[in-house]
């Protein structure tokens, strides 16, 4: 696992979807980094990811049934997630959800396979986990299980106002919220051991930045 997270982070740098800098997160904080899947934006870099994803939920022992991706790009990574899938012998059904309920055809707000057994819920990064609880209210009201959270970055940081920390992560929030393991492909150590030992001068610069922000905030 270690080595196809270090192979994730440097996938996320070259194709740019992972930078470094001065970025504002939604939490409002100075972030030394970035993060933005929306940026897996062309056949090839889809294909990839959805391969770690793939390969990260296989390694997990994870026991499921089928997939859900919350709109919007949930969507997007859940139906690659189960091409990949199915390109290693685990051929799995998907579904996604509409932002608002269709009035014709089929109607309703779930597109794809009927939600049933268990289901890993793919989507990015969980912020402030609002869309895994959506996600989880219309598994369960399916009669459905939510077996799992697959996510491709753990920024690994607590939720909160800077003078009200919480104790934990938005990650480690919904895992106990719903009782439910929260998988990601890699997370801040994996970043910080790049950064260490494998990014080159150039990133490399950027260790100590991300360090101070490690030590104040994270888990």
């Amino acid at each position: 696992m270690s080595d196809l997270r270090q192979e994730f982070i440097a996938f996320s740098v070259g194709a740019e979807v992972l930078k470094f800098g001065n970025f504002t997160t939604k939490a409002g904080r100075q972030s030394p980094y970035f993060f933005n899947a929306g940026l897996f934006h062309d056949g090839a870099t889809l294909g990839r990811l959805a391969q770690f994803y793939a390969q990260t939920l296989l390694d997990s022992g994870v026991a499921f049934d089928m997939l859900f991706g919350p709109a919007y790009k949930g969507i997007t990574l859940a139906s690659a997630t189960a091409v990949a899938l199915a390109a290693k012998g685990r051929n799995t059904s998907f579904a996604y959800n509409r932002k608002e309920a269709k009035d014709h055809g089929e109607g309703g707000t779930i597109v794809g396979a009927k939600l049933a057994g268990k289901v890993v819920i793919i989507d990015d990064v969980i912020s402030a986990g609002t869309s895994v609880r959506e996600s989880v209210d219309m598994i369960r009201a399916a009669g459905a299980e939510p077996a799992a959270v697959l996510i491709a970055l753990d920024r690994m940081e607590r939720s909160g106002k800077d003078d009200a920390l919480s104790a934990h992560s938005a990650v480690q929030q919904v895992s106990q919220e719903f009782g439910i393991p929260v998988i990601s492909i890699a997370n801040l150590d994996d970043l910080f051991t790049y950064l260490s030992n494998d990014a080159g001068a150039e990133l490399g610069a950027h260790k100590e930045a991300v360090a101070a922000y490690r030590s104040r905030y994270g888990v």
